[in-house]
């Protein structure tokens, strides 16, 4: 990035500044003012000619006032970051989501409830991606008789991950039996690894000699049912995708066409996932503005994550919003919301 003087810097995180309030081109008088840099507005217009050929700012009509290029941006939110930040308090936050939650806080509970928190705060589209889910520990596994033939078989992993699924096993079972299944896979399967229990399970359904075991049978059957409904790929909650809608096309400088693609890669959720591992690979804020995005789809949106952990798991929680979005407020919204989602999870462990 070109460096360009303090003066021409604090003229353009003004601009910036000023513009993500206004939704309008601003021009040097009214930058000369709200500055407050004492100097003319002849002196402004100068600067900020000099930072529209770097690429900083751009003029959507000659008579109009400037507005920042997707470089200006990036530069007013890396002052942002640079600077210190006040410390939000997220006392409010944390017991919604301890409200919402329920108790114990199981963590797809608390992610459901983050993205309607998140997405209320911000009002754009939240979102919350457990990194982890899907491959954690095994705590126990339960089967409960629905009726004479169904049964809710409730899998519980680390991290208050918990499946739960009705099979009709197409015979008669009573719940002694169904304890003994139980109490059989606990004991033997207790603190490993989903997925590698997932394996074991299949290859002893394929050896004849457990079959001659009513008991293992039907406890392995019923677990295979159980933990095929367990995803193997990050579970990604999202709310607020309408949100953006509500404001004009205009106001948000997004066209009609660009929100529907944004909505349609909420739909397919898989391809956000994937996105989203590629952007974050580790602690800490993680925001990517305009064309810095890999998909063209969401090259007119920023977005503002930060990680959350609390000892065995992490994962991520943010936004996707206009790149004239409040980044100031925005990132103090989710930094203080993933430190939040971090003491609910460690509470409930």
């Amino acid at each position: 990035m070109s460096q360009i003087s303090p003066r021409a810097a604090q003229i353009l995180a003004a601009l910036v500044a000023e513009y993500i309030d206004t939704g309008e081109p601003v021009g040097s008088a009214r930058l000369a003012h709200v500055a407050g840099l004492g100097v003319s507005s002849a002196t402004v217009r100068n600067t900020l000619a000099e930072l529209e050929e770097l690429g900083y700012l751009q003029q959507p009509h000659t008579s109009a006032g400037r507005i920042p290029t997707d470089r200006g941006y990036r530069f007013y939110v890396d002052q942002l970051l640079a600077s210190p930040r006040p410390l939000r308090s997220g006392a409010a936050v944390e017991a919604q989501l301890r409200r919402d939650a329920g108790t114990p806080a199981l963590a797809e509970d608390v992610l459901a409830a983050v993205s309607q928190v998140l997405s209320r705060a911000s009002r754009l589209v939240a979102f919350a991606l457990p990194i982890t889910a899907g491959h954690g520990i095994l705590k126990e596994i339960e089967f409960v008789p629905l009726s004479s033939t169904k049964v809710l078989v409730i899998v519980v992993a680390d991290g208050g991950q918990v499946s739960r699924k009705a099979i009709d096993v197409g015979e008669e079972i009573d719940a002694q039996a169904l304890r003994e299944a139980s109490n059989y896979l606990n004991t033997e399967f207790a603190g490993l690894p989903l997925e590698h229990i997932r394996l074991a399970i299949m290859e002893r359904l394929r050896h004849e000699r457990t079959l001659w075991d009513a008991l293992r049978s039907r406890a392995l059957k019923l677990a295979q049912s159980g933990l095929e409904e367990l995803p193997r790929k990050p579970s990604l909650f999202v709310d607020g995708a309408f949100s953006l809608l509500d404001g004009t096309s205009e106001d948000s400088g997004v066209s009609i066409a660009t929100l529907r693609a944004l909505l349609r890669m909420v739909e397919e959720k898989e391809r956000l996932v994937r996105l989203l591992n590629q952007y974050i690979d580790g602690p800490g804020l993680t925001i990517v503005i305009g064309q810095e995005h890999l998909t063209p789809d969401l090259r007119s949106f920023s977005l503002v994550a930060a990680t959350y952990a609390d000892g065995s798991r992490r994962g991520t929680v943010g936004v996707i919003g206009p790149m004239r979005m409040h980044y100031s407020r925005t990132i103090a919204v989710v930094d203080g919301v993933a430190q939040a989602v971090s003491r609910v999870l460690r509470d409930s462990m």
